[in-house]
């Protein structure tokens, strides 16, 4: 499967930790409203953008949910995350919002090489 035309956006940043997520969210969903194919791979603490029951970041701070729930509005249903980063935060899969991929370690490199454009926030 060839991903040389899709948008590979790559997310590292906790919620409320930046405005890294935001940014990386809003790339995604700009690319997406112009048509490009856009898959997203949460790593390491960005995975918990995804979980499920979040708490509450400081005042001012948006939260993140809603903007993952709009992903699949923009056909934004590749939500990727490695075995690892789910194991290295104690998560189940079933803890994460419904659509979310888990893939095995050692494909990460051949998913990062496949994609003519990737964007790590």
């Amino acid at each position: 499967m060839s991903h040389e035309h899709e948008r590979l956006v790559i997310i590292r940043h906790a919620p409320y930790s930046s405005n890294a997520l935001r940014e990386g969210l809003d790339v995604a969903l700009v690319a997406a409203a112009f048509g490009q194919a856009v898959n997203l791979l949460f790593l390491g603490q960005g995975v918990l953008a995804l979980v499920k029951e979040q708490a509450v970041g400081a005042p001012g701070q948006k939260a993140t949910l809603p903007t993952i729930d709009m992903l699949d509005m923009y056909d934004i249903d590749q939500l990727l995350v490695p075995q690892s980063a789910l194991e290295a935060l104690h998560l189940q899969l079933d803890q994460l919002v419904d659509g979310v991929t888990m893939m095995a370690d050692e494909r990460l490199p051949e998913l990062i090489q496949c994609h003519s454009y990737v964007m790590n926030f």
